[in-house]
């Protein structure tokens, strides 16, 4: 599994608010605002982040020798776990973003202030998905096999007669 590149979480977010946006526009044209974002929303957000941040943490100690009583699936869906966090996150922060654009670019009703608000906290929240998700992917991430230890167990035994 390759690791998730930011460049493509950011254009999946640049889309996801763009096309937000212009959905929201056009219902605002026919007279609908934008729904408000529950608070509950965030709460959500970074209880999931300090989920998948928690047991990211429990693989990095593994992978650093402290904690060798975790299991190898375990592992495996905590990147599994990281990686759609980090898909998530990029897909909600778009979405709230959008949200944010259509509040500022096109009401001038009165209470939408909060609603701008609400919707950047979201967005924010859904920031902070992503960039957890990324960390933990790279805390996930084993090293390398040493190259040298490679060499010296394909090498011959001393005194070995070659084929």
């Amino acid at each position: 599994m390759h690791s998730t590149r930011w460049q493509t979480l950011l254009l999946t977010t640049a889309g996801v608010a763009v096309g937000t946006w212009i959905v929201l526009r056009s219902m605002a044209r026919d007279g609908a605002l934008p729904p408000s974002v529950p608070w509950l929303v965030v709460v959500v957000e970074l209880a999931i982040a300090a989920v998948v941040f928690v047991l990211g943490w429990h693989v990095r100690q593994y992978l650093q020798g402290k904690r060798p009583n975790l299991s190898a699936l375990r592992a495996a869906r905590t990147v599994v776990l990281a990686k759609a966090s980090c898909y998530t996150g990029a897909l909600l922060a778009g979405w709230y973003g959008g949200h944010v654009l259509a509040l500022l670019s096109g009401t001038d009703e009165p209470g939408t202030g909060g609603r701008v608000l609400s919707a950047a906290i979201a967005m924010a929240g859904g920031v902070v998905l992503a960039v957890v998700g990324l960390v933990v992917e790279r805390f996930c991430r084993i090293p390398p096999p040493d190259a040298s230890a490679d060499a010296a167990r394909d090498r011959p035994a001393p005194g070995a007669s070659t084929p």
